[in-house]
């Protein structure tokens, strides 16, 4: 059968205990340039609108044969999976940095155990907006390695070094939580086991710089009584200007028969919100006897209701019909 090739990128951009801080993968490790004062972990860069800036990006071959590499300069978003720091692959449309940066060089063979240095030039547009734009400059292998089976899955790697770039203007942190929704699981029967409540919500970043925000659990049952204080440590640690993540809480032992009022409150420097949801805990088993019940009593009062009609056309006293009066006969007159 013919072969499938699915295209799998894996830009490894948390940086280990390599050259610089570098990002690295174990083949390869990307980073800049250490300054003429320490090296430096990620481009940290700032300019106004209108500004060229221009620095330098190593690409370090950690492996016995020369490996070739295509070199882009890519934005950054969050994942949609758990809210990681994560960059647009070349076929993508870029806005930010990868729009404005572009290596000197888009193609490098960097020989076995050698780093290749190359110049890269920043120009911010007249119209940029002002505030954070994260990206990368990234080491792509374009050498897809295939697999095996009827559908191959092959794997295409890729490395990038962090670009934070800060436009000069105001800064604007804004924050935003809602979207709360709550799913409730509880044992069939009241007391064997314990119930669990997953609780989902969406933070936004409306805002124009990266957010490292905050958010609390608090839940309460009911007559205010407090049923969970939490500080969720499931938040990225770095929520860029623009995105939006999908995040979810468990919360084991929730009430298995409670009204429960659950408020989240997301924080950062400069910005607060709250969003607020409800819900309702039955054990399954009293949801069952109660529904029972209904449908029991829903029955007796449709029997009921019957049997009073069928009474009270029993009890109606039967209309008498009255004769048609008939017109008299004519006697045949006398003939003389």
């Amino acid at each position: 059968m013919r072969k499938l090739y699915v295209l799998l990128l894996g830009l490894l951009l948390a940086w280990q205990a390599t050259p610089a801080h570098a990002a690295d993968n174990g083949s390869w490790s990307v980073y800049p340039v250490a300054s003429k004062i320490a090296a430096r972990p990620y481009f940290y860069l700032s300019a106004d609108p209108g500004q060229t800036l221009t620095d330098k990006v190593a690409v370090q071959n950690r492996t016995g044969a020369p490996l070739t590499f295509r070199l882009y300069a890519a934005d950054a978003y969050n994942t949609a999976r758990d809210g990681g720091f994560a960059v647009r692959t070349v076929t993508e449309r870029m806005r930010g940095i990868g729009a404005w940066a572009k290596p000197a060089r888009s193609r490098i063979t960097v020989p076995a155990h050698r780093t290749v240095t190359v110049p890269f030039t920043l120009r911010v547009p007249d119209g940029a907006e002002p505030g954070d734009h994260p990206g990368a400059i990234v080491a792509l292998d374009e050498h897809v390695a295939p697999g095996s089976g009827r559908v191959a899955l092959g794997v295409q790697r890729a490395v990038g070094a962090r670009v934070y770039l800060r436009v000069g203007g105001p800064a604007l942190p804004a924050l935003s939580v809602g979207q709360v929704h709550i799913s409730h699981h509880q044992p069939l029967i009241p007391g064997l086991g314990a119930g669990t409540a997953t609780v989902s919500y969406t933070l936004h970043n409306t805002g124009n710089v990266t957010l490292d925000p905050r958010v609390e659990l608090k839940v309460r049952g009911l007559f205010g009584r407090r049923l969970l204080d939490r500080e969720l440590t499931r938040v990225p640690s770095e929520l860029l200007p623009g995105q939006r993540v999908r995040l979810t809480e468990t919360w084991r032992g929730a009430p298995q028969l409670d009204r429960a009022d659950v408020t989240l409150t997301a924080s950062a420097p400069g910005t607060r919100q709250s969003a607020s949801a409800s819900f309702l805990a039955l054990p399954w088993l009293v949801v069952m006897l109660v529904s029972v019940a209904g449908v029991a009593v829903g029955a007796l009062l449709v029997r009921a209701r019957r049997g009073r009609v069928r009474r009270s056309v029993r009890g109606r006293p039967s209309a008498r019909v009255r004769p048609t009066p008939s017109r008299p006969r004519s006697s045949p007159s006398a003939r003389p």
